[in-house]
C-alpha cells in the first residue's frame, strides 16, 4: 500500500460552487471572495446561508489554493443580520431543543471563521447589523467606509446582547465599557467610532473599498502564508494563556516557522537585495 502524504487530503477550492451566496477566486486561486447577494433586503442571512458558510469555513482548512478570504455584501450594504421572516418568525415557533440547535449553528460559524487558517477580511459598506456584525467581528481584518453603520441589534428583538460570542469578542476588540453600551442599547456605532476604537483597520471611500480589500488580500496571499496561519492560531490560543504559557508557546511557534523554506527564502532574498517569493512552506 502506498504511503499517504500529509497533503493528500488537500484540494483546490477555486471552482467551489456556492448555493446561498456568491463565491469567486482570483486567477491563481489564492484570493477568494464571498459575496452575500440579497441586496434587496441588505443581504440578510438565512438558515441555509448560515449552514453553508459554517461548512465552507470548516472545509477551507483543506484548501490547497485559497490563502486569503474577503467577505463582502452586494448593493452597498454588508449584512442586515438574520432575515426577519425567514429566521426570526420561525424561531418564535420552535421548541427549546430546536432553538439551541440553531444558536449553536450560528455560533459555529464564528468558530469556523476563527479556526480557518486563512486570514479573513471583511469589506464592510453601508449597513452591518446583528449577525452580520458578528460575521464582521469574527473576521481578522475589517475595512469600512465613512458611511458604514454597525449595530448589535439583539436587544431590539428582545434578546440578550450575548449572541454568537459577542460578549467575549467585542470587549476584547473595543473595550468592556464601549461593548457594554453597544450590546445593551443596540445603537449604531459610527464608522469614525469604529476606527478610533480599533474595530476598523481603515476606512476607505465607497468606490475604493473593494480594491483596497483586494490589495490587502493579495499582499497577505503572496506573503509567508504558513507564518500568517501560525500568527492567527497564536492570536486565538493565547486568549486563554498566562504570560508564561504565552511566551513559551510563541517560542515554539517561531522555531517551527524558522524551519520553513520561506524563512530561508526571505534571508536569501534580503542578502541578494531582492523581493522574497514566498511559497507557504
Amino acid at each position: 500500500m502506498a504511503e499517504l502524504s500529509m497533503n493528500d487530503h488537500k484540494r483546490p477550492f477555486k471552482d467551489y460552487v456556492a448555493r446561498h451566496f456568491k463565491w469567486s477566486c482570483s486567477d491563481d486561486g489564492r484570493v477568494a471572495t464571498i459575496t452575500l447577494n440579497r441586496p434587496e433586503k441588505k443581504n440578510p442571512l438565512t438558515f441555509d446561508s448560515y449552514a453553508e458558510l459554517r461548512d465552507l469555513f470548516h472545509n477551507l482548512k483543506y484548501a490547497s489554493d485559497v490563502r486569503t478570504i474577503i467577505i463582502r455584501g452586494e448593493g452597498g450594504n454588508f449584512c442586515s443580520g438574520g432575515d426577519v421572516f425567514e429566521i426570526i418568525e420561525p424561531l418564535t415557533k420552535m421548541s427549546m431543543p430546536e432553538l439551541l440547535e440553531f444558536t449553536r449553528m450560528t455560533g459555529d460559524l464564528v468558530k469556523t471563521m476563527r479556526r480557518a487558517p486563512q486570514p479573513v477580511i471583511a469589506a464592510i459598506d453601508g449597513f452591518c447589523a446583528g449577525a452580520g456584525a458578528m460575521v464582521a467581528l469574527a473576521a481578522d481584518f475589517r475595512l469600512g467606509t465613512p458611511e458604514t453603520k454597525t449595530a448589535y441589534l439583539f436587544t431590539r428583538v428582545g434578546l440578550a446582547g450575548a449572541d454568537m460570542g459577542a460578549c467575549g469578542l467585542l470587549p476584547r476588540m473595543i473595550g468592556q465599557g464601549r461593548a457594554t453600551e453597544l450590546l445593551m442599547t443596540g445603537r449604531v456605532m459610527t464608522a469614525e467610532e469604529g476606527l478610533s476604537w480599533g474595530f476598523f483597520s481603515a476606512l476607505h471611500a465607497n468606490a475604493e473599498l473593494g480594491a483596497e480589500a483586494e490589495k490587502l488580500a493579495r499582499n497577505l496571499a503572496d506573503g509567508p502564508w504558513f507564518a500568517h496561519t501560525m500568527t492567527k492560531t497564536m492570536l486565538n490560543q493565547e486568549w486563554a494563556m498566562g504570560i508564561e504559557e504565552m511566551v513559551e508557546s510563541e517560542a515554539q511557534a517561531q522555531a517551527i516557522c524558522m524551519m520553513t523554506g520561506d524563512f530561508r527564502r526571505a534571508f536569501e532574498a534580503f542578502a541578494a537585495k531582492q523581493k522574497p517569493k514566498f511559497e507557504g512552506n
